[in-house]
């Protein structure tokens, strides 16, 4: 399943090459650093595990997967549709992931609906469209500097009125206009719970793996903005930095739902933390 983590694998490779039964404190700090943990994380993780320089796998694993919050199994009861408002910086992969989750829901046997609320820019808009034609899903989208409120409020009228499963809602993302992106946010929010009492069902943070650990920074920006209710992180097919889902699970403590590990329509994986903890456990130990 994680395929994904061969440069990972790779890097915690260059640190200990020889797997063995139990690996010492110091190698293990190394090879979590490598990974891209955080400092301040790996020196958690050393001390919640026995007493004594060695480590065994399992007590480390127990560790590991504390960091993690389950997502829910199923979207919780809302009436229709489900509205899940996508956010994240520029370049993290929001709109190919849209499409992907479009994909995947629609392969569930939902029907989708995508509104392209990133207004600022024209090029996110014909990115979405192209989207939504690849995999036959409406769309409703505007020009390029109309108010996305207004997008997002039309998506989820016309939701309402054809008894949509989803909507999805593409955002702008630039945080080096902070003030003004949160103020463009709070104010799309308050427009989708007119639209239907209580949307946006889901927030949706979009982090971009290949960024590490300073994709942090940018959770806790977004978090002050309007809140995260899950995450989705991208691009760990291109990094070394897997390591650093640990540290952003610590930091955020929110569900992470989805990994992006590619560019086709079908390359989003359910995050299953056990399956991801003992991708990494395997490039450490022997058995």
């Amino acid at each position: 399943m994680f395929g994904f983590f061969k440069k990972t694998a790779e890097a915690i490779r260059s640190v200990a090459p020889k797997k063995e039964s139990t690996i010492s404190k110091e190698l293990l700090e190394e090879v979590l650093l490598e990974a891209d943990v955080a400092y301040e994380t790996v020196e958690e993780i050393i001390y919640y595990l026995p007493p004594g320089d060695k480590v065994k796998r399992e007590p480390l694993r127990k560790v590991l997967l504390s960091y993690f919050i389950e997502a829910p199994h199923e979207e919780r009861e809302s009436e229709k549709p489900f509205v899940e408002l996508i956010f994240g910086v520029n370049g993290a992969g929001k709109t190919t992931t849209i499409g992907k989750l479009a994909y995947r829901y629609k392969n569930e046997g939902k029907s989708i609906m995508l509104g392209a609320a990133d207004t600022f820019r024209a090029a996110a808009i014909e990115q979405l469209k192209k989207w939504a034609e690849r995999i036959d899903v409406p769309i409703v989208a505007t020009k390029q500097g109309h108010d996305p409120s207004a997008v997002a409020f039309d998506t989820i009228s016309s939701a309402l009125a054809k008894g949509i499963d989803h909507v999805l809602i593409d955002t702008a993302g630039r945080l080096h206009t902070q003030s003004n992106l949160a103020k463009e946010l709070q104010k799309i929010v308050r427009i989708c719970d007119k639209a239907k009492s209580g949307a946006p069902d889901r927030k949706t943070l979009i982090l971009d793996g290949t960024q590490g650990n300073s994709a942090i920074a940018q959770a806790h920006a977004f978090n002050n903005m309007i809140g995260i209710d899950a995450l989705i992180v991208t691009k760990l097919d291109g990094t070394a930095k897997g390591g650093a889902i640990f540290s952003i699970a610590k930091e955020i403590q929110k569900p992470i739902l989805f990994l992006g590990v590619g560019e086709d329509k079908a390359n989003l994986e359910p995050f299953d933390k056990e399956a991801f903890v003992d991708a990494l456990l395997d490039e450490i130990f022997a058995d």
